[in-house]
């Protein structure tokens, strides 16, 4: 009876590289929400109205052909509608990320890879998961390169790791998440 306890803890163990994918999943999705109720309670309003006075402005001075007015307003529209993106963008990306590490959690121990490599591909997809989204936050702040090398980093590690991951389950003779 003992032995079959044990086997049993052992086969309902659940490995570094799935609990790195749960756990990043879970903290990942909350990170978002937090971002995206903080986002909706605080600045997006601000971000909106901004959005529609500045076009409004440059719809005014199209009708009074008043030109360096137009052209003034639509930059106005351009910086808020620039910000406004990247902040919903970052939002969405955490929680769909996070949603992607979840499932993958789920079918991860079937992938045809040794542990090591596992837990590597579960960081470098975790990793990637929160750089990308970042670094597109960041563009906010500033427009400058580290903001943007940042994004491609996490974009980078993001699509070598889900490709690496692909392969390793095209690799598996029966059903991943059979």
């Amino acid at each position: 009876m003992g032995r079959r306890l044990s086997a049993a803890s052992r086969n309902s163990r659940v490995s570094a590289a799935r609990r790195i994918l749960l756990v990043g999943g879970l903290a990942l999705a909350l990170w978002g929400m937090g971002h995206g109720l903080w986002y909706a309670a605080f600045a997006e309003h601000q971000a909106l109205n901004a959005i529609g006075s500045s076009l409004t402005a440059a719809f005014s001075g199209a009708a009074q052909r008043n030109a360096p007015r137009v052209n003034s307003s639509m930059q106005q529209y351009k910086e808020a509608k620039y910000v406004y993106d990247r902040q919903v963008d970052a939002h969405s990306h955490w929680i769909g990320f996070a949603m992607l590490l979840i499932v993958l959690a789920v079918c991860f121990d079937r992938l045809a890879l040794s542990e090591k490599w596992k837990v590597l591909l579960a960081w470098g997809v975790l990793s990637g998961a929160v750089f990308f989204p970042l670094g597109v936050l960041l563009q906010t702040f500033s427009h400058g390169p580290m903001p943007r090398a940042i994004a491609a980093l996490g974009s980078a590690l993001e699509i070598v790791s889900l490709l690496l991951i692909a392969i390793a389950f095209a690799r598996r003779p029966s059903p991943a998440c059979a």
